[in-house]
């Protein structure tokens, strides 16, 4: 996709809110192809939205759950959005994320690539202003809210819901989200034994305390993952 672009003439870049050392960190180690830029004061996002081009979302730097102590957006960090432009400045294609319950508060799908290049030489060749893209193809099914803060739970030991590394060295090892599902059944089966072999009034009380220890990690989650319902 990224040639066939480039033939046609354009460029690709990744817009971040992460200062340009951890955006050129980035480019390198992801090996990515195409530029990536930093905003981390979001000049280039007011710009577009000054310019009636895209609004994309963003939320509070609220430090990802403390699990990523090494990230900096001074003025919160970008909800994902993809935008193209002719060089004349004209809009071909727009999409952004409104984070949800339904989305994984940001962290979803995104607009299929070859979707997203077919869309844009549509509006190309017939001449027309694309309204956002509201429905787009995605590149993959997002998990359930629900299903979301289990992997979670299970990534933090089902102590406190913890967010997925990223893969710096100042991160904990890699995880895989798909695989931490094998972590919830065995916990599942872990309590399930406990019933079969403890006093029920024992395993109660113990899934109880359980519950309460969960209650802080709980909160600090749902404060941290954006909502935006619909307008109206």
């Amino acid at each position: 996709m990224l040639d066939e672009i480039r033939a046609a003439g354009g460029e690709v870049f990744a817009i971040t809110s992460e200062p340009q050392s951890l955006a050129t960190e980035a480019e390198e180690d992801w090996k990515i192809g195409f530029p990536a830029v930093g905003d981390p004061h979001h000049e280039i996002r007011e710009i577009c939205r000054d310019r009636d081009l895209v609004d994309i979302y963003f939320n509070e730097n609220y430090g990802h759950l403390r699990n990523r102590p090494w990230a900096s957006h001074p003025k919160g960090y970008y909800q994902p959005g993809v935008l193209a432009v002719t060089q004349e400045g004209r809009a071909i294609y727009r999409w952004r994320c409104r984070p949800t319950r339904d989305n994984m508060s940001g962290a979803g799908a995104r607009p299929a690539p070859v979707y997203t290049w077919d869309t844009m030489r549509a509006r190309l060749a017939d001449g027309v202003e694309p309204a956002l893209d509201e429905s787009p193809d995605l590149g993959s099914k997002d998990f359930s809210w629900f299903g979301f803060l289990t992997i979670g739970l299970a990534h933090g030991w089902f102590m406190r819901p913890k967010m997925f590394p990223l893969g710096r060295p100042e991160d904990s090892p890699s995880a895989n989200p798909y695989k931490m599902m094998s972590r919830v059944y065995w916990f599942i089966a872990a309590w399930l034994v406990a019933l079969l072999l403890l006093p029920i009034k024992w395993v109660g009380i113990g899934f109880l305390v359980w519950c309460v220890i969960l209650i802080p990690g709980l909160v600090e989650f749902h404060r941290q993952m954006q909502h935006e319902p619909e307008p109206g």
